[in-house]
């Protein structure tokens, strides 16, 4: 087994890293992109989105399909092809002339781009020491942060100075580079066992998770929560193009940053939580997510800027705890539980656009803040749900 600080668990915990920048830095490049895409190709707001939405829908479906593959055939080969995939699509991406086309291949990108985060932790659980492991997984979710900045980085710079197709082509150059250190740096495996393929024993876990309670809610938590918390991104980014705003793609591709907000929240979520309880912090983040909504509907660049931070700060607070709680409340098949929230976290975010176009269409940036004010106050209801829940379970537990 591979140890903590060693050389073995630098060069994987970095091949890891540098995967995981890959697949978030192309799943995230379209944003920055949106209002250039529905100029280029003369469609609205909404079909603009897609673009982004139908990578994370094809992307959350994919999950549950390459665990219990990886599982009978491998960890290390499936990752490579994945990658390999995801590479190929990312050049087709920047010769494409039609939004048919572009839309194709980001449906099909979303399928390779699910391999590696469906994988990842299952190999470090296979190969590495409990100690390293808890190591390597925080570095490893350090680089979907870096991955999602960075491809909205790409987007927004590269695009406003040479058009979308050569966002693509550049991103498809990080990711060749990305691709090569990852196959030369991970180690092969070493400790795998293949398990055969039971899609009966698969589906009768997936049947016990979503009938548990606690469970279901914390997936209707995750799922509402991104749903908003993406597409507010998206939307944005058409409010601030406009007047009295005129930012330009690689101004908006900033905006992103924001997001190192979530980093320090996801940081402090475990120890808020090991002192309150995780359903309050879940909770709590949610009302700090409201918080900054509302602040967004300043009618200055900065207090959209503030507001974004304070939703990124609230939102990761929520979501980190509730994934930590997902892994505490199942007992047996924990990575076809955490597979599931992923799926609810990612169709979220592939059908928030269609819910939040109509309020963009009536009453824009205001009626988008409405919207979200609605599914954030039904997150509030079922983390409170959880409070109770989890008091009555306590209370049971003493009587016991």
């Amino acid at each position: 087994m591979i140890e903590a600080n060693t050389g073995k668990f630098w060069q994987g915990t970095l091949a890891l890293v540098l995967g995981s920048i890959m697949v978030f830095a192309n799943v995230y490049v379209t944003q920055p992109l949106l209002p250039m895409i529905a100029s280029e190709f003369a469609i609205s707001p909404l079909q603009a989105s897609a673009s982004f939405t139908i990578t994370t829908l094809t992307l959350g479906v994919s999950l549950l399909f390459y665990g219990p593959i990886s599982d009978a055939l491998g960890r290390k080969g499936i990752m490579m092809m994945t990658l390999v995939g995801v590479t190929v699509t990312t050049f087709c991406l920047s010769q494409v002339n039609s939004y048919e086309s572009l839309l194709l291949l980001r449906a099909v990108q979303g399928f390779f781009l699910a391999g590696l985060p469906a994988i990842a932790v299952a190999y470090l659980g296979d190969e590495y020491t409990p100690e390293a492991l808890v190591v390597a997984v925080g570095l490893y979710i350090s680089g979907n942060t870096l991955g999602g900045i960075g491809g909205r980085l790409v987007g927004g710079f590269v695009g406003e100075w040479l058009g979308y197709s050569a966002a693509f082509f550049v991103m498809s150059i990080v990711s060749l580079s990305c691709l090569l250190a990852f196959y030369w740096l991970l180690p092969a495996s070493q400790h795998f066992t293949p398990k055969p393929l039971k899609l009966g024993h698969v589906l009768t876990n997936m049947g016990g998770h979503l009938s548990n309670p606690r469970l279901l809610t914390c997936y209707f938590i995750g799922g509402l929560s991104f749903l908003i918390f993406i597409n507010q991104y998206s939307y944005v980014t058409f409010l601030l193009e406009a007047a009295p705003y005129h930012l330009s793609a690689k101004y908006v591709g900033l905006l992103f940053l924001t997001y190192l907000a979530g980093t320090f929240g996801s940081a402090l979520s475990g120890k808020l939580a090991k002192r309150w309880g995780q359903a309050p912090i879940m909770v709590l983040g949610s009302c700090i997510f409201m918080l900054g909504s509302l602040v967004t509907l300043g009618e200055t660049l900065w207090s959209i800027i503030l507001g974004l931070l304070i939703n990124s700060f609230g939102f990761f607070l929520c979501h980190s705890t509730t994934s930590g709680m997902v892994s505490r409340l199942a007992k047996q098949a924990k990575a076809s539980a955490s597979s599931l929230y992923l799926l609810f976290y990612y169709v979220g975010a592939s059908v928030g656009g269609f819910y939040l176009d109509p309020f963009w269409q009536l009453w824009g940036w205001s009626g988008v803040i409405a919207a979200s004010w609605l599914v954030l106050g039904v997150v509030v209801l079922a983390g409170l749900s959880l409070i109770w829940r989890n008091s009555v379970c306590h209370e049971n537990l003493v009587k016991l």
